[in-house]
This record gives C-alpha cells, structure tokens and sequence, in this order.
C-alpha cells in the first residue's frame, strides 16, 4: 500500500499527524504450571542398618546427614517417616532407586 504525499507515516513516526502515542506493549509471560505434589515416605524395616539408611537418604535426595539421621531415626522409631514431597515423576524415580538399595519407598498424592 502507498501513501499519498498528504498523508503521515505514523508507523515509522508515531508522533507525527494523528498526536497518537506509542506503546510498546511486552508479550504476556507464560503461566506456570504446577505439577501436582507426591509424598515420598520410607519405611522402618529390620534389615538395613541405620549406616546405610543415612548413606541412601543422603545419596539419592537433596536432604543433608543431619536431616538424614533425623528421618531415619523417626521411621526407625514411628515405622514411617515423610522423606520430601515432590513431583510425581521425580517420586517414582525415587522409589525405584531406594528400591535397589533394599529399602521400601512408597509414594502417594500430597491432599
């Protein structure tokens, strides 16, 4: 499309002819969207020594030894403990390896 001589270009000056401003508008961010939450919980059981319960908390989650000790010592003592929660994906991940190590993981929705 052409322009007459008359006529304002306000895509290449938006101050010119109209007085309309311009606005720079940015692009919407993106909604993130939560995976819903899974609990991960470890079992008390009477194989594994206490060592190597710590020694596998520690391995496989982001939980520091103190924080390993203190859930190891809760499951020893309630039979059960609350490892983390997590997502889904990341949770069966987490069952299967405290599996290889002989330890019982289970996992359920958070709710």
């Amino acid at each position: 499309m052409t322009m007459s001589e008359g006529q304002s270009n306000t895509l290449e000056n938006p101050g010119a002819g109209g007085g309309g401003t311009a606005v720079q508008t940015r692009p919407a961010r993106p909604k993130v969207r939560r995976l819903p939450p899974w609990k991960v919980l470890l079992h008390n059981d009477d194989v594994n020594i206490m060592e190597d319960v710590i020694d596998a908390i520690v391995e496989l989650t982001t939980l520091r030894r103190q924080d390993a000790i203190l859930r190891m010592l809760e499951a020893h003592t309630r039979g059960l403990v609350l490892l983390l929660t997590t997502h889904r994906e990341h949770a069966e991940l987490l069952q299967e390896q405290f599996t290889s190590k002989r330890l019982t993981v289970t996992i359920e929705p958070e709710g």
